[in-house]
């Protein structure tokens, strides 16, 4: 029997990258179904088709909670309960000191920290004794890389979330664990509009650094959320997963 047996999962921002190849990983570990949220419908629908008839897509924002309401509303009624849950939805924007605005402040905090509260609350009535949540953080929030000062802190937020949140529920039997990819070449990047030899630079540093002379897949950072989803990690509870360079460690 396949680790994820029957399970019922959500997953944010599943469009592509980490998120699409975390639902797909589900699917294959045997999840019942893997609800799968993003903001674009047309590339929610392809994402959708690409994974097959027991993925669902359900196009919202994780910064309304109107949408998220709607998606775990669908859930129970077709399904009634949630297993796991992979609050994954986020994004990255860099801004130096000094050249911070409230957009860039707003739309990072939104997403990256309210999003994820809001994700994680309301699918609280729906999870029972075993389940799993599990958030993306990133390994930048215990770095301090150059011009990237709010993203860093709102994935700090989120590690921060996983340890206080994994007490708050500890008397529920539901774990909250998070996993901190490295830099994952996801189609992410291309929204940066940065040069491509940019890009190139970045990611050969980034590989130079790792033990594996590499960077991260998002096929790798999958199997680490489906294992931290799975029965298996029932003696992990606050925990954090770095991911980085073909390389896992706690």
């Amino acid at each position: 029997m396949s680790r994820l047996e029957g399970k019922i999962a959500v997953v944010t921002g599943a469009n592509s990258g980490i998120g699409l190849a975390t639902a797909r990983t589900f699917l294959d570990e045997g999840a019942a179904r893997v609800y799968v949220t993003g903001r674009r419908k047309a590339e929610l629908d392809q994402a959708v088709a690409s994974l097959g008839k027991r993925a669902v897509g359900v196009q919202g924002d994780v910064t309304n909670p109107a949408d998220l309401d709607r998606l775990y509303d669908q859930v129970k009624a077709e399904v009634g309960r949630v297993d796991i849950v992979f609050a994954n939805a986020g994004y990255s924007a860099r801004s130096p000191l000094g050249g911070l605005t409230e957009e860039h402040i707003d739309g990072l905090l939104n997403t990256n920290v309210k999003g994820v509260i809001w994700t994680v609350q309301k699918a609280l009535p729906l999870i029972g004794s075993g389940g799993s949540i599990i958030l993306s953080a990133s390994i930048v929030a215990s770095k301090g890389f150059e011009n990237w000062s709010l993203y860093s802190a709102s994935k700090a937020a989120v590690r921060s979330f996983a340890r206080t949140w994994a007490s708050d529920l500890k008397g529920k039997n539901i774990r909250v664990n998070a996993v901190s990819p490295g830099v994952i070449l996801t189609p992410a990047w291309t929204e940066y509009a940065l040069p491509k030899e940019q890009v190139e630079g970045f990611f050969g540093f980034a590989a130079s650094i790792t033990p594996l002379a590499r960077t991260g897949r998002d096929e790798e950072v999958a199997k680490v959320v489906a294992f931290l989803a799975s029965d298996e990690s029932s003696f992990m509870n606050g925990s954090e997963v770095f991911v980085d360079g073909g390389i896992a460690q706690i």
